[in-house]
């Protein structure tokens, strides 16, 4: 049987190419993002599905960009790829930007929101399929930033995010789903103090691998 997984993310799960500058940049090739290696590392019983978006957020809207909210568009896009087994959701870096103004606990509540969708989608438009099993992993903390722009809008983002795998992992323990600490195996060491290395998303998806195969060995 091939276990289907859905990897729900911001601009860390796109393969963002971090460059000095900010930005415009291009994007890591699959085989080298995150999901590529993960994919690799589980093999041909598994179809890993990508829904990475730069900037996108856990449940807030953007002021600039009305497509980023994630807890808009996770429901349609859980519809959209039933039958899942399990959905992996890495959002939270992005709701620590200055002019949000929320806590990281307001961060896992918003976290929150888009978990319960998870836990929620069974049945799809018209399906008789169950709701998938959810992963929630916590982001890295931001490094530091040496664009100047990048600087004002993450402005005290570092210590929130720091913050953050405290948060999710008690989250995850009250909602009773699947917690990763991506912080526990790598750090953001792109220079722009924000995104991946080929050798930070490597490592992760190799440790998200191991975690995925440990989620359905327990079933």
């Amino acid at each position: 049987m091939t276990r289907r997984v859905l990897c729900f993310g911001d601009s860390l799960t796109w393969g963002w190419v971090a460059v000095r500058e900010g930005s415009p940049t291009t994007r890591f090739p699959y085989r080298e993002r995150w999901t590529g290696v993960m994919a690799a590392k589980l093999g041909a019983d598994f179809e890993i599905i990508e829904e990475g978006l730069s900037a996108r957020t856990t449940s807030i809207d953007d002021p600039v960009d009305p497509r980023l909210n994630g807890a808009a568009y996770l429901p349609s896009a859980l519809a959209s790829h039933l039958p899942l087994d399990l959905v992996i959701i890495m959002l939270g870096t992005n709701d620590t930007k200055s002019y949000y103004h929320r806590t990281p606990y307001e961060i896992a509540v918003g976290m929150s929101k888009l978990v319960a969708q998870v836990l929620t989608s069974a049945g799809g438009v018209g399906t008789v399929y169950p709701a998938p099993k959810a992963l929630l992993v916590a982001p890295p903390p931001l490094a530091a930033l040496p664009d100047p722009w990048f600087e004002g809008m993450f402005e005290g983002g570092h210590e929130k995010t720091l913050a953050l795998a405290s948060q999710y992992k008690a989250l995850a323990n009250f909602m009773k789903v699947e917690f990763f600490d991506a912080g526990s195996v790598i750090s953001t060491d792109g220079v722009d103090g924000i995104h991946f290395t080929a050798e930070n998303n490597a490592d992760l998806g190799t440790a998200l691998a191991g975690k995925v195969i440990d989620i359905f060995a327990s079933l």
